[in-house]
């Protein structure tokens, strides 16, 4: 599905989801710019790049959201042992 204006192409991955995950998650990511030296990095990489700090931020989240991910798939394995 296009997410597109302008000069801006964008294709959207889903339409659908939680959101309040989505919100929680666009939380941990503005505290983590706040606090965590590697995701300012990361933002000030992506800026490098080209890209918008909208779209830095949208990359910082579905890297935050793959590293959660991680996190709760290994401790439900963990717990399952």
């Amino acid at each position: 599905m296009q997410a597109s204006s302008g000069k801006t192409h964008r294709r959207r991955l889903n339409r659908g989801g939680d959101r309040q995950a989505n919100a929680a998650l666009y939380r941990i990511t503005l505290s983590r710019l706040r606090w965590d030296q590697r995701s300012r990095n990361y933002l000030d990489r992506r800026t490098t790049e080209g890209k918008t700090r909208r779209e830095a931020i949208r990359c910082l989240k579905c890297y935050i959201a793959r590293e959660i991910y991680q996190l709760i798939t290994a401790n439900d394995l963990q717990l399952s042992s």
